[in-house]
């Protein structure tokens, strides 16, 4: 006999245990059976006023953040969103089935205050990447360099040539983004005048450079990108420091999308990475990098921490291929998760 379901009077009252409805091989159990949060509110206690209401749990956001990063969910709104609806989700989140979600703006203002602050969210990175070297999982002996282009939330109608003066607003009118621009310049010119009056001159700093082509002004350290077929856009940089071994990524740094900017950061990203987890490329001709860019140019070679030289053949033997190098660039958190249980 067909069954049918009764329509009529909802369900007042139900027993729900949202453990049991999120698979055992979920991957959101993997990753929270490594990532130790326990340390943040400890952590975190200064940034936050001892009266006033209750703030959002910043592991809640951090917990959240993680789901955004390793399920490729690139807006904190659709991120809200979905944690709403994924059973699977709230339950890494620690939310019961009727818990709220915060908003969005939650994320923008914690990461421009508490959390770019107190470093919370590279700690949290560092620490997986500790994981993952207890784990045998990085080799620390081959390191390559990826750089990805990130394109800024402007519009870039929004823009003055960069050798024309731009009456900026004052500081107290001026957004996050304005002033921490006109703050940068300030820093410089101090810089320039500081080795002014050393001697040094214009000619003899090295730290003048020519105006950028293209100013956003909603933006304005965010570069201009304009490349052969392709519509031009502002954009900045993030860089990746990759382990060869299994493609762990060892440190990531954000800069302007500029490629003198790309040299320096791989020298910081190296630097940090022996300092923090006392990793080092090993041998005369230890780790090759390749230096991304739009005609693939050539590989940078790293002999030591600090020497840096540019070679134009695309026929290095021991360096891995485009193809290798784009496929090994995975969320770190992702791949400790998948190999960790075994």
């Amino acid at each position: 006999m067909m069954g049918r379901r009764e329509g009529g009077q909802g369900q007042f009252f139900y027993s729900f245990d949202l453990d049991k409805v999120v698979l055992p091989d979920h991957l959101v159990r993997q990753i929270d059976g490594v990532v130790d949060l326990g340390w943040v509110h400890k952590e975190l206690a200064a940034y936050y006023s001892h009266t006033g209401r209750p703030s959002i749990d910043p592991v809640l956001m951090i917990r959240m953040l993680i789901v955004g990063y390793v399920f490729a969910i690139r807006s904190e709104r659709r991120l809200c969103a979905e944690v709403q609806v994924n059973l699977a989700y709230r339950w890494f989140c620690k939310l019961g089935i009727e818990d709220k979600i915060p908003d969005h703006s939650v994320f923008c203002r914690a990461r421009h205050e508490r959390f770019r602050e107190s470093d919370a969210l590279r700690r949290v990175f560092e620490g997986v990447v500790a994981m993952c070297i207890a784990a045998g999982l990085v080799g620390g002996e081959a390191f390559s360099v990826d750089a990805s282009l990130i394109k800024a939330d402007v519009d870039k109608k929004k823009r003055m040539s960069g050798d024309r003066p731009i009456a900026w607003p004052k500081a107290e009118e001026a957004s996050r983004a304005v002033r921490e621009y006109l703050a940068a310049l300030d820093a410089a010119r101090s810089d320039e005048g500081s080795v002014d009056g050393d001697g040094g001159g214009p000619s003899g700093g090295g730290s003048r450079s020519k105006p950028a082509k293209e100013v956003s002004l909603t933006d304005p350290q965010a570069a201009w990108i304009a490349r052969p077929g392709m519509d031009p856009f502002f954009a900045y940089d993030v860089n990746y420091l990759i382990d060869n071994k299994l493609g762990i990524i060892l440190d990531a740094e954000g800069t302007r999308a500029n490629r003198i900017a790309e040299i320096a950061v791989t020298q910081t990203m190296v630097e940090r990475v022996s300092r923090r987890f006392d990793l080092r490329p090993r041998g005369s001709l230890a780790t090759l990098f390749m230096a991304r860019s739009g005609c693939l140019s050539g590989w940078w070679i790293v002999r030591s921490p600090r020497t840096f030289r540019c070679g134009t053949s695309r026929r290095a033997t021991t360096a891995p291929s485009a193809e290798q190098t784009l496929s090994s660039t995975k969320s770190v958190i992702f791949m400790f998760a998948q190999v960790a249980p075994y």
